[in-house]
C-alpha cells in the first residue's frame, strides 16, 4: 500500500468532525442529546486524486478496509444516563470499556451512569468496523476524547443559558454542572434536551492528562465483567430465538475439495432431523466464503451432529489431495537455500560474506497454527421475507454483511449483522464463512432461525491457518564478532492466496512484519522472499508473520553472540545500535502497519528500552542453577515495542519448564493499563503454547489434529508461576499510540529458545519444542 505523504500528514492534523443527530432517530431515540463523531480529512476533496480519496490514514488491512470515516455515538438521556456506542468487536481486549471510559473522562461523567451499546454492522452509521491489527484504541482514542469533550461543552452552554450566566463560569464535574458564584447545580439529564438544541462546537479543549479520572489510571474494570463472571453475557453460541433450529456442516476434508455424491438415508433416520442439503463451495481462492459440503439442520445440535456422522459422502479431494506438511517442509527448505525475490538490499552482502572472518548459518521452522478460540465459530441467521438478520461472534461485521449479500443475492439494506461478545478471536472470526453457512441453512428451511455451530474438530480441520515457514539466515562476522553481512530468506505461503490464485510471494504487509523492517545496525544486508505455494486456507493469526520472523531473527542473534563469545543481551543491544529513528520507507517497508512513516518511525531507543526493562525484571546476570537459564528477545510490531526475558528449567529427561516470564511493552501513551497487562499476560500464554506444543500438520491434504488432545494449547500446569509485566511509558496523550493486542506474542518463543540454550547448550530451531530435547 503506497500512501501520499502530504495527505496522511493533513489527515493526522485533522480534527474530528461532530454532528448533532439528536432529532434524526439514528439510534432509535437513544437520548435527548446524541452526537455522532467521525474523522474527515482537512484537505478539500477537490484537491485530492482518486487514489488519495480512497486511501485514508490508518486504514484497516481487511478487504474493503478503505471505508467511510469511523463513527461513534454519544447519547445523554433525560435521566442522565450516558450511552456510548461501541463500533468495534470485543473479544477480551476490552474495547467496549476503553471507548466508554475515554468518552466518560472527557465528558466528566459519573462512571456508574455510563453504559455501552454494541453497534451492529452498518457502514453508513459506524464506518469501518473491522477489529484486527491492534487498531481499535490506537486509531480512535483522540476521537473518543473529542466526542466526550464536545458533549461536556454543550451541557455547560445549556446550563449557562438557563441560568443567564457566561459559560466560562460553569464547571462540569462528575455528572454535575455548577455555577460557583451562585451555588446553583444541575444534573446532566436536566439540561440534555436543551443541549440537543445547540449547535455542535467547532473547537473544544481537551482535558489536561493530569486531570484524567479514568484514562491511564487502571482503576476502571471491564464494563462487562459482572455479566461475564455470572454467565449473563451473550456470546455467539448463547444466542437464542423463538423457533430456532440447529445446524452443522460436513465440509470437504481437503481445501478445494467438493462433494461428488452423498447418501443421507441413514442420516434422515436420526430423530429431530429437519433438512439435509448440499452447500456449494470448493472454489480456490475461497476468500471468506464457505468451503461447501453437506448441511444438516435439526431440532437440536446433538441430532444434527449424529445425523452428520451418519452421512455417506464421496469426496473429490481436488488439487490439494496430496498435501503433506513433512514433504512440503523439504520443499520450503530447498527454496530457502536458493536465491529468491530481493525485498530489501543494502551494501555488498556477497562481498562482505566472502571476506568475513567467521560465517554462521542457521534455518528455523514454524508450522501451521490454528487460532483455536475457546468459543468456536458460531452464528444464528434468519432469512425471511427477503431480509437476512444474523447474530454472530464476528470481528468484521461488515465483511459478514458483504458475504451474506453475495451468497443470498440481497441488497445492503436487506441484511443486518448483530455483533455479540466474542469468546476469543485471534483473527479467525474476521472470516465470516460460518455466518454465511447459517444463513444458507435458514434459507433452506423456509426462514426459520438457525444456529450453526462449529465443533472443535471443525475448527481445527477447516480453519484459516497461520502460514508454515522456513527462515534461512546467514551472517559474516568481523574480528570483533559483529556482523558485517546479513542474509535472510523467508519462505512462506501468503495470506494473499485466499484472495488471488496462488501469488506465491508474501505481500508487503507480511514482509513488513519484522522482515524488511529489521532494525539491526548492519552495513550489508539482503532480504529475500523465495516462492511458496499455498495448499490450505492461509489466514491471519494473532501477530501474523511477526511470529516466524521474530523467532528466527532473535534466535539467530543469540547464535551469533555465542559464536562471538559474547554475552547475548549486550550483543543484541549492540547489534540494534545507537538510538535513532529509522524511516520505514527507507528500508523497504511500504506498509508500516498502515501508519504515517513520519509519525511512526522505527525507534531503536525504544526497542533497546524494553529489552533492558525485561532483562532487569528477570534479574539478568545472576548465577543460575544447573539446568536453568535465562533468554531474552525483543521485537517491534504493530508500532509497539516488546521484549521478553524467560527463565527456564530443563530436567534430565529434556522436559522444559518455564518458571518465569518478564515481558516489557512500550506502546506509547497507556490508555488502559489494566488491559495492557491482561493482553501481555495472555500473549505470554499464547506465545508459550506455540513455542512448546501447538502445531497443525497435514497428511493427504487432511489436518491430522482433531481436538485439544492433538492440537495442544498451553495447559494450566505448564504456565509459569510468575509473569511480570513491565509497562514502559513514552510519549504524550496527544501523540501516536501503539497497538496492544498482538505485539506481546512474537518475542516469547525466541526468548524461551535462547533460555534453553543457556540452560543446556542445545539450540532449538523449530517449533513447537515438544520433546526435541529428550531425543
Amino acid at each position: 500500500m503506497i500512501h501520499d505523504a502530504k495527505m496522511m500528514a493533513d489527515i493526522a492534523k485533522a480534527k474530528p468532525a461532530l454532528d448533532n443527530v439528536s432529532r434524526r432517530g439514528i439510534l432509535g431515540g437513544a437520548g435527548a442529546l446524541v452526537l455522532a463523531l467521525s474523522l474527515r480529512p482537512a484537505r478539500a476533496d477537490e484537491t485530492q486524486t482518486k487514489e488519495q480519496k480512497e486511501q485514508k490514514f490508518g486504514a484497516d488491512g481487511m478487504p474493503h478496509g478503505w471505508r467511510d470515516d469511523p463513527k461513534i455515538f454519544v447519547a445523554i438521556a433525560p435521566d442522565g444516563t450516558v450511552t456510548v456506542t461501541n463500533h468495534r468487536s470485543d473479544m477480551g481486549q476490552g474495547i467496549r470499556t476503553s471507548v466508554a471510559f475515554t468518552v466518560a473522562d472527557e465528558l466528566e461523567a459519573d462512571w456508574s451512569k455510563v453504559k455501552v451499546v454494541q453497534a451492529w454492522g452498518d457502514e453508513t452509521r459506524f464506518g469501518n468496523q473491522d477489529t484486527d491489527g491492534s487498531r481499535s484504541t490506537r486509531h480512535f482514542f483522540q476521537h473518543f476524547r473529542h466526542a466526550g469533550a464536545a458533549a461536556r461543552l454543550m451541557l455547560i452552554q445549556a446550563a449557562a443559558k438557563q441560568w443567564g450566566v457566561p459559560a466560562s463560569e460553569v464547571t462540569a464535574v462528575n455528572h454535575t454542572l455548577t455555577h460557583a458564584k451562585s451555588g446553583r447545580t444541575l444534573g446532566y439529564g436536566a439540561v440534555a434536551q436543551a443541549a440537543a438544541e445547540l449547535p455542535v462546537p467547532t473547537d473544544v479543549k481537551l482535558k489536561d492528562p493530569k486531570d484524567f479520572r479514568y484514562i491511564g489510571t487502571g482503576k476502571v474494570g471491564l464494563i462487562d465483567n459482572f455479566d461475564i463472571t455470572t454467565g449473563k453475557a451473550i456470546y455467539g453460541l448463547d444466542t437464542k430465538l423463538d423457533g430456532m433450529l440447529y445446524a452443522v456442516v460436513a465440509r470437504p476434508p481437503v481445501y478445494g475439495g467438493k462433494v461428488k455424491s452423498f447418501d443421507d438415508s441413514e442420516a434422515k433416520k436420526v430423530a429431530g432431523v429437519v433438512k439435509i442439503f448440499k452447500i456449494d463451495g470448493g472454489e480456490i481462492p475461497s476468500e471468506f466464503m464457505p468451503l461447501g459440503g453437506v448441511a444438516v439442520v435439526a431440532k437440536n445440535t446433538w441430532s444434527a451432529m449424529k445425523a452428520r456422522d451418519a452421512l455417506k459422502i464421496t469426496w473429490d479431494d481436488g488439487p490439494n489431495a496430496g498435501y503433506d506438511t513433512d514433504a512440503f517442509r523439504k520443499e520450503l527448505e530447498a527454496a530457502a537455500r536458493k536465491p529468491g525475490k530481493v525485498v530489501r538490499t543494502q551494501g555488498d552482502v556477497d562481498g562482505a560474506l566472502a571476506k568475513a572472518k567467521t560465517r554462521v548459518q542457521a534455518e528455523y521452522f514454524v508450522p501451521h497454527l490454528a487460532q483455536a478460540p475457546m468459543e468456536p465459530p458460531a452464528a444464528v441467521a434468519r432469512v425471511k421475507d427477503g431480509f437476512c438478520e444474523a447474530w454472530a461472534c464476528v470481528q468484521g461485521p461488515q465483511a459478514a454483511n458483504d458475504r451474506l449479500m453475495k451468497a443470498l443475492k440481497l441488497p445492503d439494506d436487506k441484511v443486518k449483522v448483530n455483533v455479540t461478545l466474542l469468546g476469543g478471536g485471534f483473527g479467525r472470526k474476521s472470516k465470516p464463512d460460518y455466518v454465511v453457512e447459517a444463513a444458507l441453512c435458514s434459507q433452506a428451511v423456509g426462514g426459520a432461525p438457525v444456529k450453526l455451530a462449529w465443533t472443535r474438530e471443525d475448527d481445527l480441520h477447516h480453519g484459516f491457518y497461520h502460514t508454515i515457514s522456513v527462515e534461512h539466515l546467514e551472517a559474516g562476522l568481523d574480528e570483533k564478532g559483529m556482523p558485517v553481512a546479513w542474509l535472510h530468506r523467508s519462505v512462506a505461503p501468503t495470506i494473499g492466496s485466499i484472495f488471488a490464485p496462488d501469488p506465491k510471494h508474501e505481500l508487503p504487509f507480511e514482509l513488513g512484519m519484522g522482515l524488511v523492517n529489521t532494525p539491526l545496525n548492519i552495513p550489508n544486508m539482503r532480504l529475500e522472499n523465495p516462492e511458496a505455494a499455498a495448499h490450505v486456507r492461509i489466514g491471519w493469526f494473532r501477530s501474523v508473520s511477526n511470529i516466524p520472523h521474530a523467532f528466527a531473527i532473535q534466535s539467530f542473534v543469540s547464535e551469533l553472540a555465542h559464536a562471538a563469545g559474547r554475552e547475548p543481551k549486550e550483543y543484541l543491544l549492540e547489534l540494534i545500535g545507537p538510538d535513532r529513528k529509522i524511516s520505514p520507507t527507507e528500508i523497504g517497508d511500504v506498509w508500516n502497519y498502515g501508519e504515517d512513516p513520519k509519525r511512526y518511525p522505527i525507534e531503536t531507543g525504544r526497542l533497546r528500552g524494553v529489552i533492558e526493562a525485561a532483562a532487569k525484571g528477570a534479574g539478568w546476570g545472576r548465577q543460575m542453577p544447573k539446568g536453568s537459564g535465562l533468554g531474552v528477545a525483543g521485537h517491534y510490531s504493530f508500532v509497539t515495542y516488546t521484549a521478553v526475558a524467560a527463565e527456564v528449567e530443563v530436567d534430565d529427561k529434556g522436559q522444559v519448564k518455564v518458571k518465569a516470564i518478564d515481558i516489557a511493552v512500550d506502546c506509547g501513551p497507556q490508555v488502559n493499563p489494566e488491559r495492557i497487562r491482561s493482553q501481555m499476560e495472555g500473549a505470554v500464554v499464547m506465545g508459550m503454547g506455540l513455542a512448546l506444543t501447538s502445531e497443525i500438520t497435514f497428511k493427504q491434504g487432511r489436518a491430522v489434529q482433531n481436538n485439544f488432545d492433538g492440537y495442544e494449547v498451553l495447559r494450566i500446569d505448564a504456565a509459569p508461576k510468575v509473569v511480570r509485566v513491565h509497562l514502559v511509558p513514552t510519549g504524550t496523550y496527544d501523540g501516536p499510540l501503539g497497538g496492544v493486542g498482538e505485539p506481546g506474542v512474537p518475542p516469547v518463543a525466541p526468548a524461551i529458545a535462547n533460555a534453553i540454550f543457556a540452560a543446556t547448550g542445545r539450540r532449538v530451531r523449530q517449533l513447537p519444542i515438544r520433546d526435541q530435547l529428550s531425543a
